[in-house]
């Protein structure tokens, strides 16, 4: 008996949401394992919308730019002193690049002379 064979989508025995129609085949119900043929899904429409990424060679040049220029912080702020300046305060990451049971390791960079240098903790 199809009780639901108005609704476009849905199994008409069962009700049940039918899975996606593929290129080739019928489709089967999950619930009820009913075969059904695509025009089940007659008066569906589906729309899809892609993004693609811009290249904007002057968003690029310019960040550079702005991040040689500025002192500003690529993570928190320490007080630790550079060991090529002695400025006092640096910024910091960590990551996990050892095993699980090890410390993780900890990207220390100078607010003022970007002078990198690494800790195992």
């Amino acid at each position: 008996m199809d009780t639901f064979s108005n609704c476009s989508g849905f199994c008409p025995s069962c009700g049940s949401i039918l899975p996606e129609l593929q290129v080739k085949g019928n489709v089967i119900c999950y619930n009820c394992k009913q075969e059904f043929q695509p025009d089940v899904y007659s008066g569906e429409k589906s729309e899809f919308t892609i993004h693609f990424n811009t290249y904007d060679p002057e968003k690029v040049f310019n960040r550079t730019k702005r991040e040689s220029e500025s002192s500003e912080a690529d993570g928190p702020v320490v007080e630790r002193k550079c060991p090529k300046c002695n400025h006092d305060k640096m910024s910091y990451a960590t990551l996990q690049l050892r095993s699980a049971d090890e410390g993780q390791t900890v990207f220390f960079t100078c607010l003022k002379c970007k002078f990198k240098e690494s800790e195992n903790s």
